[in-house]
């Protein structure tokens, strides 16, 4: 092969690498459905005092439904854990024993999670 077509070949075989898709690596915190009422409790306060914009959860919100304290503290505990560094620690030391890191993106309707 000349070397121009060697280069070439170079060439389109990176504009094609370029263009495949990734897999995704992007990861939500979540509360664990065993997590108990308590440990919801703590989390939605611990969050919402330590600068997450909890107004998505309040009545008029787009997180508002369901109402229920795991959907709520979900929510806010992967704000939390979007807004600080998107670590384990960010999600698992903060939020113990009722959190957990998902690839399965939790958004759903009007209610967006941040990634």
């Amino acid at each position: 092969m000349s070397p121009s077509l060697t280069l070439l070949a170079i060439l389109l075989s990176s504009i094609m690498i370029h263009q495949l898709p990734l897999a995704s690596s992007t990861q939500w915190c979540i509360a664990t459905p065993t997590a108990t009422e308590k440990q919801l409790e703590y989390n939605l306060g611990f969050a919402c005092a330590n600068s997450v914009d909890c107004r998505p959860i309040f009545p008029s919100g787009p997180c508002y439904n369901p109402n229920t304290r795991l959907s709520h503290a979900s929510f806010v505990m992967n704000s939390y854990y979007q807004t600080h560094g998107r670590t384990d620690y960010a999600c698992k030391f903060f939020f113990p024993n009722s959190s957990m890191i998902t690839t399965t993106n939790p958004s759903y309707g009007a209610c967006v999670y941040l990634s």
